[in-house]
């Protein structure tokens, strides 16, 4: 995140995400200049004691669509949902420190279209629980705010409507609510994502800088990223109470970021752009089971489409890192030629082009992580920050920038 105020092709309706061989990146070598092969051994956590699988249909949090596989609960990531036949495929980019919205034809590379974005401070475009609308997140001016909504089957904007300190937002894995980040207001605010009224409001008076989330594979914890105050925070998503707080072991200057859940459901990954790398939390008690350094400035966190590995953003070195899930490790690490700073993003839907915003360059690069070639760099407008591709495969969205399953 770090904020920045005042000083942040169309696809066949019969496409489905059948991965080639070649897309797992473990282990790949490359004679782009800007790819480094990485050891295992010096970055890998120790095993899982025990194969934990997630839950059964009677202790998932009631509503919640059952996880298509036991082992995975990125299973329905691999498949358009019939609902989006009709939904361009774009990359929405909001510039947060130019007010607006860029949106890329990925099949050219090139900016189509540029729209204000309906408020102070665009942060994130996040796709709806049911797929059929992508909103941007506007936080400012401060003790109020806005969403724009964006209709996916044409890319074009609507009319914002007033929602307080929208910095993120995300959806409860039932899709009862809304889930509104208010970062400046420290509160997770629930609402009706039809009416958008208000229903509910969890002050966290203790997780400053609250920022990015997931949630366990049965759908009833959330896990939360306290950027200004290293430490994360742990909430009941259907009694909408804070159960705990973690403290990370970088202290409290640490800037926890991105927030995923491992595919077998054991194992949350958080980002520390302080800490330069990714801590881990054990899924089951909460308890941080360790560390691994990736690279300067780690921000986001992204499950590729076979679910068998993780891409992590170094913004500050403009690198990108890749955990391999079956090795229990790094095994990769990729530069933006010529530099960079690769922010938050998305990967296409047939899993191939990584798109992330270049936050402190006023770009976007589409990525190749089959061959790691940087296939385009885009200039956009100001502090470009979460960026989402739609559509994405995935039954529905938990938010963020497509966080599906």
């Amino acid at each position: 995140m770090n904020r920045q105020r005042g000083h942040r092709r169309r696809l066949p309706h019969h496409f489905g995400v059948a991965l080639a061989a070649g897309v797992v990146v473990a282990g790949c070598a490359s004679s782009d200049a800007g790819t480094a092969n990485i050891p295992t051994a010096p970055a890998t956590m120790p095993a899982p004691a025990a194969a934990a699988l997630p839950p059964g249909p009677a202790e998932l949090l009631p509503g919640m669509p059952a996880p298509l596989s036991p082992t995975d609960v990125y299973a329905a990531n691999r498949e358009l949902s019939p609902s989006v036949a009709d939904h361009r495929e774009l990359v929405y980019v909001p510039n947060s420190l130019s007010n607006t919205v860029s949106v890329i034809d990925p099949n050219i590379f090139q900016v189509i279209d540029t729209f204000p974005a309906g408020g102070l401070e665009p942060q994130h475009v996040v796709p709806s629980y049911d797929l059929q609308t992508l909103f941007v997140t506007n936080d400012l001016p401060l003790g109020s705010g806005s969403l724009l909504p964006i209709d996916p089957r044409t890319g074009k904007p609507g009319q914002p409507f007033p929602v307080r300190d929208p910095y993120n937002m995300y959806y409860t894995p039932d899709g009862r609510f809304a889930l509104v980040v208010a970062e400046a207001d420290k509160s997770l605010d629930f609402y009706d994502p039809q009416t958008w009224q208000e229903m509910h409001s969890l002050p966290v008076p203790d997780c400053a800088g609250i920022d990015h989330m997931d949630f366990t594979a049965d759908g009833r914890f959330g896990l939360a990223s306290c950027e200004f105050i290293g430490r994360m925070l742990v909430f009941d998503v259907a009694e909408r109470r804070v159960v705990k707080m973690i403290d990370l072991p970088g202290g409290r200057s640490g800037k926890p970021q991105d927030v995923k859940l491992s595919p077998d459901g054991t194992t949350f990954f958080v980002a520390d752009m302080v800490a330069d790398g990714v801590y881990t939390i054990d899924a089951h008690t909460f308890d941080n089971t360790g560390f691994v350094p990736t690279g300067k400035g780690t921000h986001g966190l992204y499950v590729t489409r076979d679910s068998q590995q993780m891409l992590i953003t170094n913004r500050h070195e403009g690198s990108i890192s890749v955990w391999d899930f079956a090795a229990n490790g790094l095994v990769h690490k990729w530069f933006v030629p010529g530099g960079g700073s690769p922010d938050m993003g998305n990967i296409s839907a047939d899993g191939r082009i990584f798109w992330a915003s270049g936050r402190h360059h006023s770009e976007v690069y589409a990525i190749d992580v089959v061959n790691w070639n940087l296939l385009a760099r885009i200039p956009v407008g100001k502090g470009p920050h979460g960026l989402t591709i739609w559509p994405q495969p995935g039954r529905y969205s938990t938010g963020h920038t497509g966080v599906m399953r």
